[in-house]
């Protein structure tokens, strides 16, 4: 029995070398507003992507916005533990791409494939990924993991990355893509991610 041989060059799936992660907003106020998901399973796959991120070693950008003005709260615990000695880059602005620091931490990361995640869908998600598919980024929105003010606001949203080019993907499925081959080096880590992820979700 033979497995694939990574990390191959011309691979157009996401893999652990060509991708990175974004996490835009997961904090309380924006997580209370949501009504497109309930919140439980909109954090859930959140913080499984999250584990993702940390296991196959992606590069991870995560952004807050109003921390600094005294507005809203930082990133939910959840998602801290998840990925301990991440820095936050807090924003003013609701579209992160047109933050400084947020724009020059995603270009650092040298990946031209995002996974991008957020709250909410029709905001954060959505005006960042149209304007980084203009400059040639291939993102792939998390679509459980995201969430609008309403189920409408939501899929409305997704219509209209879809036709720019975005590339859905579900939290366990973006897992499996990283993967792809169970007699791969490393493949307990997307074990112990399933195992936690199905736990948790019988649990709930």
């Amino acid at each position: 029995m033979s497995g694939a041989t990574f990390p191959r060059s011309d691979d157009h799936l996401l893999t652990p070398e060509n991708s990175a992660l974004v996490l835009i907003d997961y904090q309380p106020e924006q997580i209370n507003t949501v009504a497109s998901v309930d919140h439980d399973s909109l954090m859930l796959n959140a913080e499984t992507i999250a584990r993702a991120a940390r296991a196959f070693e992606l590069p991870v950008v995560l952004s807050t916005v109003g921390v600094e003005m005294g507005v809203n709260r930082g990133t939910d615990e959840r998602l801290l533990d998840a990925l301990p000695e991440t820095d936050e880059i807090d924003r003013t602005t609701l579209n992160s791409w047109e933050d400084a620091d947020f724009r020059a931490a995603v270009e650092s990361t040298g990946r031209r494939k995002i996974l991008m995640t957020g709250l909410w869908t029709e905001v954060c998600v959505a005006f960042p990924t149209l304007d980084m598919i203009r400059q040639g980024y291939e993102i792939y929105p998390v679509v459980d993991a995201i969430g609008g003010v309403s189920a409408m606001a939501h899929d409305s949203a997704m219509d209209r990355m879809i036709q720019a080019g975005a590339h859905p993907v579900t939290a366990v499925s973006a897992v499996a893509e990283l993967q792809r081959d169970w007699g791969r080096d490393g493949a307990d880590r997307l074990r112990s991610i399933l195992q936690w992820y199905f736990g948790r979700r019988q649990d709930g």
